[in-house]
Order: structure tokens, then C-alpha cells, then sequence
């Protein structure tokens, strides 16, 4: 879905598919914008995905949980420069210090009761270990001549 689509919905209707109000959509449209322009300044091309789409990849990311397969497909750009922009995007906004929530520290002093549990559950890519056989060295050894030799024929006399 394009952010064209979506921006003469009701201020409850936005909030719904994107999780923020429509004024701080605004903001954060123009917090983008600028660094944007300080980015690529005036000597780059386009972009595939306009600043406010980017915008709205980003939640239907992170608050769906949808791979950026499914998320690219529908915006129609690749996967890589779906995974770009979001990350751009979250980097900008945590760097203009309006937009990021706030650390465990102010969480621990306030006295406020909080309803709300956020889980990060990004996709990360798993370390696990290569299966490797019990004797391997690591080196990758070629079969020497005579042994490739003395195989063919013990092969070819034994059958």
C-alpha cells in the first residue's frame, strides 16, 4: 500500500495502519526530507521509493512482522533496497532525538505504570557452526596421482 493511498484516511484509521498519528507522520516526513537532502544533496537521482513510503515500509516492518520479502513485493523494489531505506529511516529518526524511546534508566526513575511491552524481534542472521567430519584439517587436500591411480586399478582388478 502507498502512502498516496492512505493519507486522506481518518486520524483512527491512519493510526491503525501505521501506529502513529497523522501530525507526527508529518513530522517525521519532514525530519526525513531534511536529512535526505543533507544525504544526497541535489546531485542524485531519485529514489525508487518515495521519503514517504520508506516511512511506511518501516512500521509494516517492524510492527507486523513481515520479512522484507513480502514488504518489497508490495511496494515493488527489491528486497535489498526495502532493507536500506528501513534502516535508514529508523537511523534518521532515533538520530533527531524526537522519535526513540526512552532508555531503562528513565524507565526505573519514573513512577509511571506502563501497559505496553515491546519485543525486538528483527530478523537477524543465526551463527551456527559448519558441519565438518571428524578428521578434517581444514587444508584442502587433492588426491595425489599415484593413490588416484592405485584406486583405478585395484577397481578395475577387483570387480
Amino acid at each position: 500500500m502507498k502512502y498516496d493511498n492512505i493519507k486522506n484516511y481518518k486520524q483512527e484509521e491512519f493510526r491503525r495502519l501505521t501506529g502513529v498519528k497523522p501530525d507526527t507522520s508529518s513530522v517525521m516526513v519532514e525530519v526525513l526530507v531534511r536529512a535526505y537532502a543533507v544525504k544526497h544533496g541535489r546531485c542524485c537521482r531519485s529514489p525508487k521509493l518515495s521519503i514517504e513510503d520508506m516511512l511506511l515500509a518501516t512500521p509494516g516492518y517492524l510492527r507486523e512482522y513481515s520479512t522484507y520479502t513480502h514488504i518489497a513485493a508490495d511496494f515493488g523494489i527489491s528486497e535489498s533496497n526495502l532493507f536500506r531505506a528501513v534502516r535508514w529511516v529508523e537511523n534518521t529518526l532515533v538520530k533527531d532525538g524526537r522519535f526513540h524511546l526512552p532508555g531503562k534508566k528513565e524507565l526505573v526513575k519514573s513512577d509511571a505504570q506502563y501497559e505496553v511491552v515491546l519485543v525486538d524481534a528483527t530478523e537477524t542472521p543465526c551463527e551456527r557452526q559448519k558441519k565438518q567430519r571428524k578428521r578434517y584439517s581444514g587444508k584442502k587436500k587433492t588426491v595425489p596421482a599415484c593413490n588416484a591411480i592405485l584406486q583405478y586399478v585395484c577397481r578395475r582388478n577387483c570387480v
